[in-house]
């Protein structure tokens, strides 16, 4: 299915192709009420328009310049297509609507609209392409745009995801990319499963919160705060947003036993046990706000509040917190460790649960109820968590060392006597 034409009054309304920050979109374009849109009940970010919901998607990417100029891009020329070629918003894109977008990759008429040599963003000469793309170059914008369209279902601005069901296309073209192409279609999928602290940059995160100053007030409860959102993404595995929306009385004695009631992605309910140390970790968080050691059920103090006015602090604003707090235990890590502490001040708030999933399962519990924990419909999501197999592999490597600058004596190199000279 071709895409629409675009109406007269869209047409006038964008008098040129512009970068996303230059953008001027009118009320009936901007998304906002967008055929596509989810529940404002659900909402997990603060964006009311698509171009402030994509913003919200790349903020996400701050840290990795390389994959946000990436998804910049593809964001960018999505965008303009569905507000010029179909005259439509972006939230109200359909199937057919991304059908017809991908063969409008392959190429992009009229070209002297859409192409044009590279320029500098703030150029008039910029364009959004420089000419039709490759096969595997639309593989590479569709994992970038269905990374979008994900991240906006799951952050419940959106109500679906149209990409996700092109299934066919997207197999045939994955089968055809070749080399480090194929490897970018797949970075989405490779960075959910390495997008986890491991015991040691755990502990160094850990150790920033401990070294917190509580000489002020403010100082403490910035410490007893940090110390039980970590404590809670640690043993919990929670989703950001999900911690910005629950309340105190989501946790519910049962027969003795605690669980957290959480309300989850595309509505689901679930439960998640509370081991002791939770427990004791949320008793020692409600008694430093001055509330009863345990919530009751008509308990509604947000899970993490404000410490300005006691509201819910959002999951943008967690992702501040939390940043801070990596980037500091980045700096408890010592010189070899380099490459983690890049991994720290890349980390954002959902490596949390990451890390507390992929902790549950290196503890030795078994995937089945580790999978009941994360809430993970398909099993095969939970096995993207298990490195076991890989570690051993790699301890192989470390057993048989390989020597490469041969045998070093009295500071002069020297071939060994078994390899000919």
């Amino acid at each position: 299915m071709h895409a629409k034409p675009p109406s007269p009054s869209s047409a006038t309304s964008l008098s040129a192709l512009r970068p996303l920050d230059e953008l001027s979109i009118p009320p009936h374009l901007d998304g906002s009420q967008g055929e596509n849109r989810a529940d404002p009940g659900r909402l997990q970010i603060s964006a009311s328009t698509d171009a402030d919901a994509i913003r919200c998607f790349l903020a996400e990417y701050d840290r990795s310049p390389g994959t946000f100029r990436i998804y910049q891009r593809e964001c960018e020329r999505l965008l303009l297509w569905a507000l010029v070629e179909c005259a439509r918003p972006l939230s109200s894109l359909n199937r057919q609507d991304f059908e017809g977008y991908l063969n409008f990759l392959a190429d992009p008429q009229p070209a002297a609209l859409w192409c044009g040599p590279k320029a500098d963003r703030k150029s008039e000469r910029w364009r959004p392409f420089v000419g039709p793309l490759s096969e595997s170059a639309v593989l590479t914008a569709m994992a970038a745009i269905n990374s979008l369209m994900r991240y906006l279902v799951d952050a419940g601005y959106l109500l679906g995801n149209p990409l996700g069901l092109i299934r066919q296309r997207r197999r045939k073209m994955a089968a055809q990319a070749e080399g480090p192409l194929r490897a970018v279609a797949s970075t989405d999928e490779v960075q959910k499963i390495e997008r986890f602290l491991d015991e040691q940059m755990w502990q160094a995160v850990t150790a920033a919160i401990e070294a917190m100053p509580r000489d002020a007030e403010k100082g403490r409860d910035e410490y007893e705060r940090a110390r039980f959102i970590a404590a809670t993404l640690y043993m919990l595995a929670p989703r950001a947003g999900e911690l910005e929306t629950h309340r105190m009385n989501s946790f519910r004695e049962e027969r003795g036993l605690w669980w957290w009631h959480v309300v989850g992605k595309g509505g689901k309910k679930a439960k998640v046990p509370v081991a002791e140390d939770m427990l004791q970790a949320l008793i020692r968080y409600r008694k430093h706000l001055g509330l009863t050691a345990v919530p009751r059920r008509d308990d509604t103090t947000p899970l993490l509040a404000s410490l300005r006015d006691g509201s819910p602090i959002t999951a943008r604003r967690l992702n501040q917190i939390l940043k801070k707090i990596f980037y500091a235990a980045a700096e408890r890590l010592p010189p070899e460790a380099e490459h983690k502490k890049e991994k720290l001040r890349a980390a954002s708030a959902h490596w949390g649960r990451h890390t507390g999933i992929t902790a549950k399962i290196d503890s030795g519990i078994s995937q089945r109820y580790v999978q009941k924990d994360a809430r993970h419909t398909d099993a095969r999501t939970t096995q993207r968590y298990i490195h076991e197999e890989e570690e051993r592999w790699h301890d192989e490597a470390q057993k048989h060392r390989l020597p490469w600058e041969g045998v070093r004596e009295s500071g002069r190199d020297k071939t060994p006597d078994s390899e000919p000279g």
